[in-house]
Formats: structure tokens, C-alpha cells, sequence
């Protein structure tokens, strides 16, 4: 639907989540957005939104593992396959396009490159290290420094021996920063954290719970623990909880989420007008389009809170596939600061600075939650 077809409301009843984005919460320098820094993402798929093409596209290349003569032309269609990297580019490199600035990333003005490596369905253990090859073989000419891999491998195996381990490692030793989930496994009785975050260069990101205000509530449950080699991981926890990442455009959830935005900050006396306008958007409210405003508002309120839409382009998300972009972000910040840095630099700057917390386990937490504020300064001093 038109976006000329949702009015700006006059009132507003805020039904919906305040969430912080994350350079509030993390108290990031926001002077630095990983200006001349190209960060690359392998996912399940990708779409270009607008908070990576506007005013001025940002994606140089896009690369799909199983139609290589695609272009970028590709991620104009959304598809079943599109949201997870889309959120997980977006929210590393978005500039809140769609938000006035609000949620943008950490490193809103770098570019990216986006590598297809599976699909909504799957993606497999070696098609990750199809694609960590291909970012190695096109790192110059693109200036890809940052990787980041919201995805992990089919079973665990020795650095030694897996050749997707042993990608991810030559990626570090070809000058990118490799960054990886660690996984949502830490509930389960073997919560290991597989290939490519055990790799011993990889950056592997636990998650925290800061309850989407920047407050220290609780640890995520992402997957932690020796690996199969003896290293302890995760090396960084970051937000994986409450995290405001994009709804896929084109789509009935986004047109669904702008009527609920529309409905939550209209006052009285318009809802019925407003739901007979918007009608075949959602069902449930088609229902009792007719009846008194509070049931409404308390139909609304409810979708709200079930459909974790945080305005009408935006939800909150969780998983350590999200806590992984935000250190990305944070690594092409500290890139942007000195160029000249090593990703073995990167890597010990971001636990030098990292802050441990009371209450979680170390195995849990590593060096502790990511400091952006802290690592660009060390990184801008470091020589």
C-alpha cells in the first residue's frame, strides 16, 4: 500500500515499546560511522532497503552463491529469504532512513557487500565457506575490512581440519575482521558454539539482555563454552534482545504494522474512519471495526506487543544474529578511527575494552559486553 495511503496521525496514545537504539544504549561516539569501511554480510538473503540506499545507495556489490549473474537488481524483490540479512545489514550499517536517523547502526555511513549463502530453509556448513572465499578473493576490490557471519555451521570440528574454520581464519589473516554469532543454543544441554565462530580468529558474539534501555538485566541465551580445540567462547556479549531492526517492505506485516502505528497515535474520534479506509489490511481489526474505541485500543495494544512492532517500518528482534552486526559495527567505527589497524589489533582492543558484568558467568560473557566508546578511542591511539 502507498505510503501516501497512512496519513500522520494527530494524537498519540503509545501503546507500542520504548526501545533505545543502540548507540544510546551502548554510549557509542557517534562522530564515527564506519566512513570508508566496507563491511561484508553472508546471509540467507538480502533486499536493498532504503536505509542502505537512500539518499545514495551504500551496497557495492551483491554476489548470490547459486545464480552468480544475478546483480543487484536481485534485492529489489523481497522474498521469504530476504529479512534475516536484511535486518542483520541494516542494523550494523542502516542509516534510519525510514526513522528520521533513529535507528540507524553504529556504522551508518559505511558501505556493504551482501553474499547470499542459503536460503530461508537452510543454509549449510560448506556454502558458508563458499562465501567467506569469495569476500577473501574480492576483499580489495571492494575494501571489504569487516565480515560479519549472523549464521552458523551443520557440527562441530577442529580449526585443524574444517575447512570452514579454516576459511574464517585466512579471511583474519587476508586483513578482515571477522565477526560471527555465537548461537542461541545456551538453554540446551550442549550449548556449543560452532564453526566459524570457534575459529580461534573469529570474533564470536554472545548476547545480552539490557531489556532495550542500555540496563544490565540478565545474559542472552546464546551458546557458549570450550570448543572442540579448548577455547573458550564467546569473546564479547552485545544487545540480542529488543533490538530494532526493519520490517520487510512489501509485505503484509509491513502494511499491517504501519495501520497499527497509524491506529496507536490517532485519537477517538477518527479509528472507524481510519479502519474503514484501511480495510483487507488485518482481519481482527476488520472484525470490530464498529466497536468502542477502548476495545479497539486494546486490540491494537495487543498486536503491538505480539507482532513486537516498534513503529510502522520497525520491529524488535532478538538472537545473537543481531548482537553479532552490532560488533561489526563497532570494529568499522574503530577502522574508520586508524585504517591502519590489524584484525588481531581489532580483536584485542575490543576485550581490552570490553566491560565485565556482575551476575553472569564468565564462560557466558568472555571479556564482557562490547564498548564502542572505549575501543574507537583505543583503537584511534593505538599505533
Amino acid at each position: 500500500m502507498p505510503r501516501s495511503h497512512f496519513p500522520r496521525a494527530t494524537s498519540s496514545s503509545s501503546s507500542r515499546r520504548r526501545i533505545l537504539p543502540i548507540a544510546e544504549r551502548l554510549h557509542a561516539d557517534t562522530q564515527y560511522a564506519g566512513r570508508g569501511v566496507t563491511i561484508a554480510f553472508l546471509d540467507a538473503g538480502f533486499y536493498a532497503h532504503p536505509d542502505l540506499t537512500t539518499p545514495k545507495s551504500r551496497i557495492l556489490a551483491y554476489h548470490d552463491l547459486f545464480a552468480p549473474d544475478a546483480n543487484a537488481s536481485a534485492l529489489e524483490h523481497p522474498d521469504v529469504s530476504s529479512w534475516h540479512g536484511m535486518m542483520t545489514s541494516v542494523v550494523a550499517a542502516g542509516n534510519g532512513s525510514l526513522s528520521n536517523g533513529r535507528f540507524r547502526g553504529l556504522a551508518w555511513e559505511s558501505n556493504v557487500v551482501l553474499v547470499k549463502v542459503g536460503s530461508a530453509h537452510r543454509i549449510v556448513h560448506d556454502d558458508i565457506r563458499r562465501g567467506i572465499e569469495w569476500v577473501i578473493e574480492n576483499r580489495e576490490r571492494y575494501n571489504i575490512r569487516v565480515l560479519n557471519i549472523s549464521a552458523g555451521g551443520d557440527y562441530e570440528e577442529s580449526f585443524l581440519t574444517d575447512p570452514l574454520s579454516r576459511a574464517a581464519d585466512e579471511a583474519s589473516r587476508q586483513g578482515i575482521v571477522v565477526v560471527a554469532a555465537a548461537g542461541n543454543a545456551g538453554h540446551e544441554a550442549h550449548p556449543h558454539v560452532l564453526p566459524p565462530a570457534s575459529a580461534p580468529s573469529v570474533i564470536a558474539v554472545g548476547g545480552l539482555d539490557d531489556g532495550g534501555a542500555g540496563e544490565h538485566t540478565g545474559h542472552y541465551h546464546s551458546s557458549y563454552g570450550l570448543t572442540i580445540d579448548g577455547l573458550q567462547k564467546p569473546e564479547l556479549i552485545a544487545p540480542a534482545i529488543f533490538v530494532a531492526a526493519p520490517i520487510l517492505p512489501g509485505t503484509p506485516s509491513s502494511s499491517a504494522a504501519r495501520l497499527l502505528e497509524l491506529l496507536d497515535e490517532a485519537s477517538d474520534e477518527v479509528l472507524h474512519s481510519l479502519l474503514v479506509d484501511h480495510a483487507g489490511v488485518d482481519a481482527d481489526l476488520d472484525a470490530i471495526a464498529g466497536r468502542e474505541p477502548y476495545l479497539l485500543r486494546q486490540l491494537v495494544a495487543a498486536k503491538l506487543h505480539d507482532q513486537k512492532v516498534v513503529s510502522g517500518h520497525y520491529k524488535h528482534v532478538d538472537g545473537t544474529s543481531f548482537a553479532a552486526p552490532i560488533v561489526a559495527s563497532v570494529v568499522a567505527q574503530m577502522l574508520e578511527a586508524n585504517p591502519r589497524l590489524r584484525p588481531h589489533q581489532c580483536r584485542r582492543i575490543l576485550m581490552t575494552t570490553a566491560r565485565g558484568l556482575p551476575g553472569i558467568a564468565l564462560d557466558r560473557q568472555g571479556w564482557g559486553v562490547v564498548q564502542p566508546r572505549a575501543a574507537v578511542a583505543a583503537a584511534r591511539s593505538a599505533g
